[in-house]
């Protein structure tokens, strides 16, 4: 089983910066797409950036300029480098991985996300 741990988030003035960080762990064969979401009180879960497998990344319009998604395939891990952060920014930030994992019946898809890691951004 493919498991996912996050790290970086906290509590930062606004125009401060963080790095978000998700490794996974387990059996891993390839992670194909690796992707950071965020969910603030009361509103649903919505995509931030992805980045697929041979490096082509997308972000949504509201953080474009002010994000960059990174992996380092070695280590399975995808990171979110957050600069000029804004109080609009504050929500849980959860990465998301798919890809195959190996077992000893063979090779099986899966889609994972992390916990979550808290974002807070004051004015």
């Amino acid at each position: 089983q493919v498991q996912l741990v996050e790290s970086g988030g906290g509590l930062v003035q606004a125009g401060g910066s963080l790095r978000l960080s998700c490794a996974g762990s387990g059996w891993i064969f390839r992670i194909n797409n690796m992707g950071w979401y965020r969910q603030a009180p009361g509103k649903q879960r919505e995509l931030v950036a992805t980045i697929t497998s041979g490096g082509n990344t997308n972000y949504a319009d509201s953080v474009k300029g002010r994000f960059t998604i990174s992996r380092d395939n070695a280590r399975n891990t995808v990171y979110l480098q957050m600069s000029n952060l804004k109080p609009e920014d504050t929500a849980v930030y959860y990465c998301n991985l798919d890809g195959l994992g190996q077992k000893i019946t063979g090779i099986y898809e899966f889609t994972t996300w992390g916990q979550g890691t808290q974002v807070t951004v004051s004015s």
